[in-house]
Protein backbone atom coordinates (compact mmCIF):
# COMPACT_ATOMS: atom_id res chain seq x y z
CA UNK A 1 0.00 0.00 0.00
CA UNK A 2 1.74 3.25 -0.97
CA UNK A 3 2.47 5.54 2.14
CA UNK A 4 -0.23 8.18 0.77
CA UNK A 5 -3.36 5.29 1.35
CA UNK A 6 -2.19 5.37 5.11
CA UNK A 7 -2.27 8.71 5.79
CA UNK A 8 -6.06 9.20 5.86
CA UNK A 9 -6.29 6.70 8.68
CA UNK A 10 -3.31 8.24 10.74
CA UNK A 11 -5.10 11.56 10.43
CA UNK A 12 -8.25 10.05 12.26
CA UNK A 13 -6.13 8.54 14.44
CA UNK A 14 -4.23 11.83 14.78
CA UNK A 15 -7.72 13.65 15.34
CA UNK A 16 -9.05 10.56 17.68
CA UNK A 17 -6.34 11.37 20.11
CA UNK A 18 -6.80 14.71 20.28
CA UNK A 19 -10.42 13.95 20.88
CA UNK A 20 -9.76 11.84 23.36
CA UNK A 21 -6.96 13.89 25.48
CA UNK A 22 -9.94 16.67 25.44
CA UNK A 23 -12.83 14.17 26.66
CA UNK A 24 -10.69 13.41 29.81
CA UNK A 25 -9.61 16.63 30.19
CA UNK A 26 -13.48 17.96 30.25
CA UNK A 27 -14.28 14.92 32.34
CA UNK A 28 -11.17 16.01 34.83
CA UNK A 29 -12.61 19.67 34.91
CA UNK A 30 -15.63 19.01 35.50
CA UNK A 31 -14.58 16.68 38.53
CA UNK A 32 -12.46 19.05 39.96
CA UNK A 33 -15.82 21.34 39.76
CA UNK A 34 -17.74 18.85 41.54
CA UNK A 35 -15.88 15.92 42.85
CA UNK A 36 -16.62 12.36 42.36
CA UNK A 37 -20.34 12.77 42.74
CA UNK A 38 -21.23 12.45 39.01
CA UNK A 39 -21.09 9.52 37.25
CA UNK A 40 -19.75 10.65 33.69
CA UNK A 41 -18.14 8.80 30.36
CA UNK A 42 -17.22 9.75 27.55
CA UNK A 43 -16.44 8.18 23.91
CA UNK A 44 -14.40 9.89 21.30
CA UNK A 45 -13.74 9.30 17.42
CA UNK A 46 -11.86 11.76 15.35
CA UNK A 47 -15.11 14.03 14.76
CA UNK A 48 -15.51 14.85 18.14
CA UNK A 49 -16.37 13.16 21.52
CA UNK A 50 -19.81 12.13 23.11
CA UNK A 51 -20.21 12.79 27.30
CA UNK A 52 -22.37 10.89 29.50
CA UNK A 53 -23.77 11.74 32.42
CA UNK A 54 -25.88 14.33 34.64
CA UNK A 55 -24.48 17.29 33.16
CA UNK A 56 -25.95 20.50 31.63
CA UNK A 57 -24.98 21.92 28.31
CA UNK A 58 -23.95 25.43 29.12
CA UNK A 59 -22.05 23.47 32.31
CA UNK A 60 -20.50 21.20 29.79
CA UNK A 61 -19.58 23.90 27.33
CA UNK A 62 -17.62 26.12 30.19
CA UNK A 63 -15.76 22.90 31.00
CA UNK A 64 -14.65 21.41 27.45
CA UNK A 65 -13.45 25.58 27.30
CA UNK A 66 -11.55 25.53 30.40
CA UNK A 67 -10.02 22.00 29.59
CA UNK A 68 -9.17 23.34 25.87
CA UNK A 69 -7.99 26.06 26.79
CA UNK A 70 -5.55 24.96 30.22
CA UNK A 71 -4.09 22.18 27.63
CA UNK A 72 -3.09 24.21 25.41
CA UNK A 73 -1.45 26.70 27.53
CA UNK A 74 0.22 23.11 28.30
CA UNK A 75 -1.13 21.45 31.01
CA UNK A 76 -0.90 18.07 29.05
CA UNK A 77 -1.53 15.73 32.49
CA UNK A 78 -5.03 16.60 31.43
CA UNK A 79 -5.34 14.08 28.66
CA UNK A 80 -4.54 11.11 30.74
CA UNK A 81 -7.30 9.84 33.30
CA UNK A 82 -6.73 6.77 35.45
CA UNK A 83 -10.55 6.32 35.07
CA UNK A 84 -10.04 5.23 31.03
CA UNK A 85 -11.29 2.63 28.83
CA UNK A 86 -7.64 1.93 27.62
CA UNK A 87 -6.78 1.05 31.30
CA UNK A 88 -9.05 -2.06 31.31
CA UNK A 89 -8.49 -3.17 28.05
CA UNK A 90 -4.61 -3.38 28.83
CA UNK A 91 -5.26 -4.49 32.65
CA UNK A 92 -7.72 -7.57 31.06
CA UNK A 93 -5.05 -8.01 28.09
CA UNK A 94 -2.19 -8.65 30.43
CA UNK A 95 -4.14 -10.40 33.10
CA UNK A 96 -5.30 -12.64 29.80
CA UNK A 97 -1.46 -12.95 28.50
CA UNK A 98 0.01 -13.76 32.16
CA UNK A 99 -2.92 -16.34 33.09
CA UNK A 100 -2.53 -18.34 29.94
CA UNK A 101 0.98 -18.57 29.80
CA UNK A 102 1.42 -19.73 33.45
CA UNK A 103 -1.40 -21.85 33.40
CA UNK A 104 -0.22 -23.71 29.54
CA UNK A 105 -2.03 -26.82 28.44
CA UNK A 106 -1.23 -30.25 29.42
CA UNK A 107 -2.58 -32.60 32.12
CA UNK A 108 -1.18 -30.84 35.39
CA UNK A 109 -3.10 -27.36 34.70
CA UNK A 110 -4.77 -27.78 38.12
CA UNK A 111 -1.29 -27.75 39.97
CA UNK A 112 -0.42 -25.30 38.03
CA UNK A 113 -3.52 -22.66 38.90
CA UNK A 114 -2.29 -20.92 41.61
CA UNK A 115 0.91 -19.45 39.56
CA UNK A 116 -1.91 -18.10 36.54
CA UNK A 117 -3.89 -16.37 39.56
CA UNK A 118 -0.67 -14.83 41.33
CA UNK A 119 0.32 -14.04 37.43
CA UNK A 120 -3.10 -12.30 36.63
CA UNK A 121 -2.91 -10.70 40.03
CA UNK A 122 0.57 -9.05 39.32
CA UNK A 123 -0.60 -8.32 35.49
CA UNK A 124 -3.77 -6.52 36.99
CA UNK A 125 -1.49 -4.24 39.36
CA UNK A 126 0.95 -3.22 36.51
CA UNK A 127 -2.48 -2.52 34.13
CA UNK A 128 -2.90 0.87 35.53
CA UNK A 129 0.11 2.27 34.99
CA UNK A 130 1.07 0.53 31.85
CA UNK A 131 -2.54 2.03 30.52
CA UNK A 132 -1.44 5.34 31.62
CA UNK A 133 1.44 5.08 29.55
CA UNK A 134 -0.78 3.62 26.31
CA UNK A 135 -2.77 6.75 26.97
CA UNK A 136 0.40 8.98 26.94
CA UNK A 137 1.39 7.61 24.17
CA UNK A 138 -1.02 5.80 21.69
CA UNK A 139 -4.62 6.52 22.63
CA UNK A 140 -4.69 10.25 23.46
CA UNK A 141 -2.61 13.87 22.27
CA UNK A 142 -2.45 16.78 24.20
CA UNK A 143 -1.45 18.36 21.12
CA UNK A 144 -4.82 20.18 20.74
CA UNK A 145 -3.41 24.15 19.40
CA UNK A 146 -5.35 23.59 16.71
CA UNK A 147 -8.71 21.77 18.26
CA UNK A 148 -11.28 23.07 18.01
CA UNK A 149 -15.16 22.87 18.90
CA UNK A 150 -17.62 23.85 16.61
CA UNK A 151 -20.80 22.54 18.10
CA UNK A 152 -22.64 21.30 21.20
CA UNK A 153 -25.60 19.36 21.15
CA UNK A 154 -27.42 17.27 23.67
CA UNK A 155 -28.34 13.43 22.96
CA UNK A 156 -30.83 11.28 24.43
CA UNK A 157 -32.07 7.97 24.79
CA UNK A 158 -34.47 6.89 27.46
CA UNK A 159 -33.43 8.07 30.40
CA UNK A 160 -29.61 8.12 29.79
CA UNK A 161 -28.61 11.61 28.78
CA UNK A 162 -25.34 12.86 27.18
CA UNK A 163 -24.12 15.67 24.90
CA UNK A 164 -22.05 15.35 21.45
CA UNK A 165 -18.77 17.87 21.15
CA UNK A 166 -18.06 18.21 17.75
CA UNK A 167 -14.46 19.33 16.96
CA UNK A 168 -12.82 20.73 14.32
CA UNK A 169 -8.91 20.22 13.86
CA UNK A 170 -7.53 22.83 11.93
CA UNK A 171 -8.50 26.85 11.52
CA UNK A 172 -11.63 27.97 11.02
Amino acid sequence: MPLQGLLPGLENWAATRRNHALEHGTVTVLQERHGFTRSLAGRSNSRGFHIFGDVSTEELKSAVEEALLRMKRGEAHLAVSPFCGTNIAVTGTLAALATLTLLGGGRDRVARLPNAVVGGILATIAGQPLGRLAQKYFTTSPDVGRLRVTAITVEGWGPFKGHWVATSQGPG
